[in-house]
């Protein structure tokens, strides 16, 4: 019996367009980003560079790029929150039937935005018993770290908690460790959705 569900964040409940960031790099001359960058990213996304080491590594890289051009290239993936997938969370609390856990790859960057234009944001946040953020907590999916800190610091069995995420490879890794999971495919579904595609563990 499932008695924690685990979101992730970006394509379950705040809507993203994944091709916007590197859209706006290409009109700026970035075509792709090489190993160093990539490096780069996911050592943001774990907290280990500060907002401001970050810009100035695409900065001093690209000197076509500005502070504020690389800000909105690289926000420009969040779009919005749409008020029903708020309402089914909501309700989901209001139920009290499962521990709820937030579990998301993101970053300063992207969180400051979400604060200063989605309004609803805080009382998302208070819809969760634990919010987890890479980038406060130093971990990154699809790492087995991730998880296992999520397990251990909330005394989980992995058989009763079903994580929820919208990328593969991330639910394989929980997978791996016996955590149920729903690989949501985002734009064909809705995590409103979840008790009826996922009626054989409730």
């Amino acid at each position: 019996m499932i008695k924690t569900i685990v979101f992730d964040f970006g394509d379950v409940f705040l809507t993203l367009d994944k091709s916007a960031t590197g859209k706006h790099l290409k009109e700026n001359g970035i075509s792709e980003l090489d190993v160093e960058l990539v490096k780069i990213n996911n050592a943001y996304e774990k907290g280990m560079v500060s907002s401001a080491e970050f810009i100035h590594c695409y900065t001093k890289r690209f000197n076509r790029l500005t502070t504020e051009t690389f800000k909105t290239a690289w926000n420009s993936i969040l779009i919005e929150f749409p008020e029903h997938r708020l309402k089914f969370l909501k309700k989901l609390k209001a139920e009290g039937n499962f521990k709820l856990i937030l579990l998301s790859n993101t970053n300063e960057l992207h969180i400051n935005w979400v604060k200063e234009n989605i309004s609803v944001y805080e009382e998302f946040r208070s819809c969760f018993d634990q919010f987890y953020l890479s980038h406060e907590i130093h971990f990154r999916k699809p790492d087995a770290s991730i998880f296992e800190f999520v397990l251990d610091q909330n005394g989980l069995k992995p058989d009763e908690t079903l994580f929820v995420d919208d990328t593969l490879e991330h639910t394989l890794t929980a997978q791996k460790l016996g955590i149920r999971t729903w690989h949501l495919q985002a734009g064909q579904e809705e995590v409103t959705e979840l008790f009826s595609k996922k009626s054989d563990l409730f």
